[in-house]
């Protein structure tokens, strides 16, 4: 047996370049990856994990990026120093990595199947009958349903968990001797992430794999890792084994983090509060086309017959998995998709309205989107991208503006000076803050949160909800709140529904369908987040 670890960081230095200015994000990190060992990667948003796990292929453009100190040795052999054929050679054979992002990672142009089959006809010399077959045989494992139907799907046709899953079938289709996971179970549902921590940890035990686990949820960590590394400022603070760290945590980040789970309900409201929206009926379906003239030859139900009605001021929490239909339902409220049914925002028949008459009330409603690299234009600064809406709806002199995109940064935790940068040179909880500073600039009436906190560690996400609380207490601002972490929809939310496959299984008040949950599937659902 080979004593020396797959993977070895040793003492390693990452900075940016801008300019004649040295920007230092990873400061002397030392980590081993023993073989068939999982360690996993924690910390807050913008600790330099990500960094950290992106140097190990050397994806990172260099420049701006450079290596003051350290290296990086797979298998005894230096990746810092390694030749560009080289890491090709590695990437994606010995070596996978399941970015968090899963919308910017696959081809928009591109089937699933043609990105699936393509991997494998290129990394293993499989015929294209043989390779669909595995890619059938792979997206089944990871909980694609039907998946024969959903080879000639585009990514924009899946779910954001379903766009994670054929992330995770990708990286996996190849048995790499090291697996690199960055938040590969965020947008996933708690029974599906089950499902994929069950596939990952047979797959360590069939192929011997390696698992370099990046992740904000310490639920996962304490399911999957044997060693837990915890990263706070590009410094690694504590590593330990597993169970002796959530035992008895040494520094006092490490506690925080453990103890910073959402908690709290929501705010009280008055029961003379006016409704603001009412949605009765509401039906969405796509159509389903075949042959070469792409003739709809079926409907697929998405959402069938919801009805529900918000109050100012008032949370709603849409859960349910993957591809049961909660950001579709924001997407018909938003009137960006037809839909069928009724739905009144403040006394506006808003399913009469056409393109025209919304514009005037696109400022009251806004959404927060789930993935915020593909909603941030990635050729503007943060500036220009928070007041992009204060442009479009507001007359307001550009030094006004730029004044109230200070204010709204410092609400949302941002550092204002960093407004004049570029999403991609912020770390992803800070795009996700970008993105819902953006939303609340409009000081909007209603707030579409899709999976707002997934990206999110668990102090940022504490930070988050305490702002949105504090904002609806303010504004009366009203919440739909989509997410699958039930912790996080029972500290905002009012009223909860559970969806499933399109069709409402429970709905009323939050507390009381937390508390004695009536249908199979919601039981499941909160016996899978308490483990």
């Amino acid at each position: 047996m080979n004593p020396t670890p797959l993977l070895q960081i040793q003492d390693l230095s990452i900075a940016f370049r801008q300019g004649e200015q040295v920007h230092q994000v990873v400061d002397s990190v030392s980590l081993n990856v023993e073989r068939g060992e999982t360690l996993a990667l924690v910390g807050e948003s913008g600790s330099g994990k990500s960094v950290t796990a992106l140097s190990v292929l050397r994806l990172l453009p260099s420049p701006p990026v450079i290596y003051p100190q350290g290296d990086i040795l797979f298998d005894g052999e230096s990746l810092l120093h390694a030749p560009e054929t080289r890491l090709r050679e590695l990437r994606g054979n010995r070596i996978a990595m399941i970015f968090q992002e899963p919308m910017v990672s696959l081809n928009p142009l591109h089937s699933i199947e043609k990105q699936l089959i393509e991997v494998l006809t290129l990394h293993r010399a499989m015929t294209r009958d043989v390779a669909r077959g595995e890619v059938l045989s792979c997206l089944d494992r990871v909980g694609i349903r039907q998946a024969q139907t959903r080879l000639k799907d585009f990514p924009h046709q899946l779910s954001g968990g379903e766009r994670q899953r054929v992330m995770i079938a990708m990286a996996l289709l190849m048995q790499p001797d090291l697996l690199i996971a960055d938040e590969p179970t965020t947008a996933l549902d708690v029974t599906v992430q089950a499902q994929i921590l069950t596939l990952l940890r047979e797959l360590k035990q069939e192929l011997g794999m390696s698992l370099l686990f990046i992740t904000h949820n310490l639920n996962i960590v304490k399911q999957l890792a044997d060693k837990v590394a915890v990263m706070q400022g590009g410094r690694c603070v504590e590593q330990n084994r597993c169970l002796d760290l959530f035992a008895a945590p040494q520094h006092s980040y490490t506690r925080q983090l453990l103890d910073a789970e959402p908690s709290g309900s929501a705010l009280p409201l008055p029961d003379d509060t006016p409704t603001l929206l009412r949605v009765e009926k509401l039906s969405i379906s796509f159509p389903i086309k075949r042959g070469l003239l792409r003739r709809t030859v079926a409907e697929k139900n998405v959402v069938n017959g919801l009805n529900f009605t918000l109050r100012r001021g008032e949370s709603l929490g849409l859960v349910g998995e993957s591809g049961s239909g909660k950001s579709t339902t924001g997407l018909a409220l938003l009137r960006l998709i037809a839909s069928r049914g009724n739905i009144v925002f403040d006394e506006h028949p808003l399913h009469q309205f056409n393109r025209r008459q919304m514009l005037p009330l696109r400022s009251q409603i806004q959404v927060v989107f789930q993935d915020p690299n593909s909603s941030l234009n990635p050729r503007r600064t943060a500036l220009q991208i928070i007041e992009e809406g204060l442009e479009v709806h507001q007359k307001m002199s550009a030094s006004d503006r730029e004044q109230r995109v200070i204010e709204v940064m410092r609400e949302v935790g941002l550092n204002p000076e960093f407004r004049h940068r570029y999403p991609s040179e912020f770390s992803g909880g800070q795009r996700q803050r970008i993105a819902i500073a953006r939303a609340l600039i409009l000081e909007p009436a209603l707030l579409i949160l899709d999976e707002p906190t997934s990206s999110l560690d668990r102090t940022v996400q504490a930070q988050i909800l305490t702002l949105l609380k504090t904002l609806q207490q303010k504004r009366h601002l009203a919440y739909l709140f989509i997410s699958h972490d039930l912790q996080v929809v029972r500290a905002l939310c009012h009223q909860v529904i559970v969806l499933r496959q399109g069709e409402v299984v429970e709905q009323g008040h939050c507390e009381q369908v937390f508390s004695a949950p009536q249908s199979a599937y919601t039981q499941e659902l909160l016996r899978m987040a308490t483990l």
